[in-house]
């Protein structure tokens, strides 16, 4: 396989345009930490951005990184932890899932759109992409969005390119903003509730006053390969995990009055800064369904449905599947593995989801799998013919990770 690596912008538009005078479609990787996310796709030409990796501007005093695409995600989280700050989505490494080496890039982290569980407060990735510079399919170089939080006039491209996969773009410098990380954190600990007494429990967290940060539930058939900070968490028994984060007075009386709250539930126990942070990091990372784990050789689905609606749809997926769940966003993301088959159990799955208005991802499979069925979510036909217009007018040769997100199709 050919590799193409390009060292800035310009590269790049003389790499796509050659792409689309010679029908040659290309992969866009950084690190490559994510090319087993999606359909395999019919290429033999990588274009390799990783050289893109310098940082080229951090103002802390005004929350705002601009770094290239192909910058490691480690460096520049390092980076940012050295001034106190965060990218408040807590974006996830899936190499823990994957068995691949490293967290990915920058770029790659926006492509995936793949946010933590902070989600539920602080907003998915692409409420954190200020600007962007990108080359379209056309060979050309534009600009969206800028430094500031208020600065779109017309289309808001940003909101576009996260979550693309590299189908619309190859991005090349991107302006992110960044949060400063809370003084204090404290974990709430239920034990031994069932998924649907759970989710309801969390659904409380999350409607009360107390700026909940993290609400999380897992079933204790989930915690049986669950090693690091989830190891005897809960000594075989289902655990709801629910975050409060602040200046330190303020997580402990939000944790004190939340306590009192959810005391129905059950018994409620608690941890604090380091030990609950090491938690969130494997629930972010679903170390439960790692690659070097029990369940390691099983396929993972990633759903997103409503949220009031998770703990039923958790506990039919188990049952009709004969998986393991694990529970993030309050009950509004379920990480799925399930015994290994030839379509993953994609129907089963999908019936299930889709009757509660829901949508599945298929995260990790082989590539024979992939290849047999549809990885993301087929989407209604009118909604289909929208967003193939949407691609067409950003790359009509379909030269960018072509086939990527659609089987047998250009996106």
């Amino acid at each position: 396989m050919d590799t193409l690596k390009v060292r800035d912008a310009k590269d790049v538009e003389e790499v796509v345009r050659a792409a689309v005078a010679s029908e040659q479609p290309l992969e866009v990787i950084g690190h490559g930490s994510k090319r087993a996310i999606g359909h395999p796709m019919p290429t033999n030409a990588l274009l390799d951005v990783s050289a893109l990796n310098a940082v080229t501007s951090y103002e802390p005093n005004e929350l705002i990184i601009s770094v290239q695409a192909g910058a490691p995600l480690a460096d520049v989280q390092s980076l940012i932890d050295a001034k106190n700050q965060q990218f408040a989505f807590e974006p996830m490494d899936i190499s823990v899932l994957l068995g691949t080496a490293g967290a990915g890039t920058i770029g790659g982290m926006i492509g995936a759109g793949l946010a933590g569980p902070r989600r539920i407060k602080a907003g998915g990735i692409r409420d954190h992409l200020l600007g962007a510079h990108a080359v379209s399919g056309f060979g050309d170089s534009f600009k969206t969005g800028g430094r500031v939080v208020k600065n779109v006039t017309g289309y808001d491209l940003c909101k576009l390119l996260t979550g693309s996969w590299g189908t619309l773009a190859v991005m090349t410098e991107v302006t992110l903003k960044v949060m400063p990380k809370p003084e204090a954190e404290r974990t709430l600990l239920l034990r031994g509730l069932d998924d649907v007494t759970a989710n309801k429990a969390m659904t409380a967290a999350l409607g009360s006053p107390f700026d909940v940060s993290g609400a999380a539930h897992l079933p204790g058939s989930a915690l049986r390969s669950g090693g690091g900070a989830l190891a005897g968490l809960a000594a075989g028994q289902p655990v709801t995990l629910v975050r409060l984060e602040g200046i330190s007075a303020s997580a402990a009386h939000r944790a004190a009055s939340l306590s009192q709250t959810l005391s129905s539930y059950g018994t409620v126990d608690s941890l604090a800064d380091d030990g609950s942070a090491a938690i969130w990091s494997a629930l972010r990372d679903v170390v439960p369904f790692a690659a070097n784990g029990a369940l390691g050789a099983w396929p993972v689905w990633r759903i997103v449905c409503p949220p009031a609606s998770g703990g039923a749809l958790g506990q039919a997926l188990s049952r009709v599947t004969g998986g393991d769940v694990v529970y993030d966003w309050g009950g509004g993301l379920i990480w799925a593995a399930v015994p290994p088959g030839a379509d993953a159990q994609a129907t089963l799955v999908r019936s299930q989801v889709e009757a509660i208005g829901g949508h599945a991802t298929l995260i990790r499979a082989t590539e024979d799998v992939r290849r047999a069925v549809d990885v993301f979510q087929p989407q209604a036909a009118g909604l289909a013919a929208l967003g193939e217009r949407v691609r067409a007018s950003f790359d009509p040769r379909s030269v960018l990770n072509r086939g990527r997100m659609m089987r047998g199709g250009a996106a």
